[in-house]
């Protein structure tokens, strides 16, 4: 059997706020069946980036996760302001989390955080040369930590499981890849 998209029949929105939005869809599936109760989060697009400074250290930033309940060691990264691009978004975010400035940017991969549920796509980027320009200028309530971690260190911290946001873990490995550093 040839797969096929599923046909949105209608939309009718439950949730419209600034940080999400849930929606539900009455589908057409493949195979004739109607589905009539399909919830959708419409988030916004995100970006995250494995930040190498010119001293080979990754930045990490570790802050409170309120909805896992947990004190959460994460890679920089953040929302997709509006109509903004994605490497200008890592850019800014950068410099706000970690105040770090970086003279190399690369796209390493995109990620459906769960295209079962989710609409959003995360960017992760490659950062390298970073070298610290500015302080932090953090939003209004945002509160967290730079940390910075030799790339052995990192390795041994996924190996430990010490890293719980997948989006993150997955661009560390999209880095660690890229450095030609994991064995």
């Amino acid at each position: 059997m040839e797969l096929h998209k599923w046909k949105t029949l209608s939309t009718r929105y439950l949730v419209k706020e600034k940080w999400a939005t849930l929606r539900v869809d009455t589908c057409d599936l493949q195979n004739g069946q109607i589905k009539d109760d399909y919830y959708v989060l419409e988030y916004p697009n995100w970006v995250n980036a494995v930040a190498l400074t010119e001293n080979n250290t990754i930045l990490m930033v570790r802050q409170y996760r309120h909805a896992g309940d947990i004190i959460s060691l994460e890679i920089p990264g953040g929302v997709i302001d509006g109509d903004e691009d994605p490497e200008t978004a890592i850019k800014r975010e950068m410099l706000e989390e970690t105040g770090y400035t970086f003279p190399s940017i690369e796209l390493l991969a995109t990620s459906y955080p769960n295209p079962a549920t989710a609409n959003n796509i995360t960017y992760m980027y490659l950062l390298t040369g970073g070298v610290k320009t500015h302080e932090q200028h953090l939003d209004q309530h945002e509160v967290l930590e730079v940390e910075e971690y030799t790339i052995e260190e990192v390795k041994q911290l996924l190996l430990d499981n010490q890293i719980a946001q997948s989006l993150h873990t997955t661009a560390l490995f999209y880095g660690l890849m890229k450095l030609g550093v994991l064995k």
